[in-house]
C-alpha cells in the first residue's frame, strides 16, 4: 500500500499542471460549450414539441 502511494506521489510530480490562466480559459470554454449545447437542444425540443402539437392538435 505504501509503495503504491509513493509511486502515485512520484508520478504526480511529473504531471504538467495548467497555469491559472490556462485553467480559466479551459473552464470558460467548457461552460460556453455546455450552455450552447443546452440552448441548441432546448430550441430543437421546442421545435419538435410545436411540430407535434400542430400535427396531433
Amino acid at each position: 500500500m505504501f509503495t503504491f502511494l509513493k509511486n502515485v506521489s512520484r508520478e504526480m510530480k511529473k504531471v504538467s499542471w495548467p497555469t491559472g490562466n490556462e485553467l480559466m480559459r479551459y473552464t470558460v470554454t467548457v461552460l460556453v460549450t455546455v450552455a450552447f449545447i443546452a440552448v441548441f437542444f432546448g430550441i430543437v425540443d421546442f421545435g419538435i414539441s410545436q411540430g407535434l402539437e400542430l400535427i396531433i392538435g
